[in-house]
């Protein structure tokens, strides 16, 4: 099986997505990786705008995986494109028509990206904003799963 090439699969992505001048925000388990946490690494997420995918789609159609479509499960409400470069997996997310499911108060809410809040990091050499560490624990505390509790857990030390 071929290793995972998470460096060049990110380089790859921020630079098509940086090319086509589209905003957008390094989230999930990646940006808590870039805070710290010491964990594996599922996937790479990233949150664009809605209106902004189908500029993408010439240059990763033959990546992807899933979508552009609506993805819905117990924790989603997004529209969502799934790719496989270079073995690994990168979700590109809406940013704005977004709901995820409070566990805790068990009811869907709508939490859009913040662009303003992110925090610009050094990632492989690539300047990109990432959600704040405060906007990750605030929406990783929504969700709830085991991972979501670890990294808060990581995160809040």
């Amino acid at each position: 099986m071929e290793e995972r090439d998470t460096e060049g699969a990110f380089r790859w992505i921020v630079n098509i997505i940086k090319k086509h001048n589209i905003p957008f925000q390094i989230k999930g388990g990646f940006a808590s990786r870039l805070y710290g946490v010491k964990r594996e690494l599922a996937d790479i997420d990233i949150s664009i705008p809605e209106n902004r995918f189908d500029e993408l789609i010439p240059e990763i159609k033959e990546f992807i995986v899933y979508g552009p479509e609506q993805y819905l499960d117990d924790e989603w409400d997004i529209k969502l494109i799934t790719l496989t470069y270079k073995n690994q997996d990168i979700d590109i997310a809406g940013a704005y028509k977004k709901k995820n499911f409070d566990k805790m108060n068990q009811k869907w809410v709508n939490i859009p990206t913040n662009f303003d809040t992110s925090v610009y990091m050094d990632v492989y050499g690539l300047n990109v904003p990432v959600i704040s560490k405060t906007d990750l624990i605030n929406y990783k505390k929504l969700i709830q799963r085991d991972v979501d509790i670890f990294d808060i857990n990581a995160l809040s030390k």
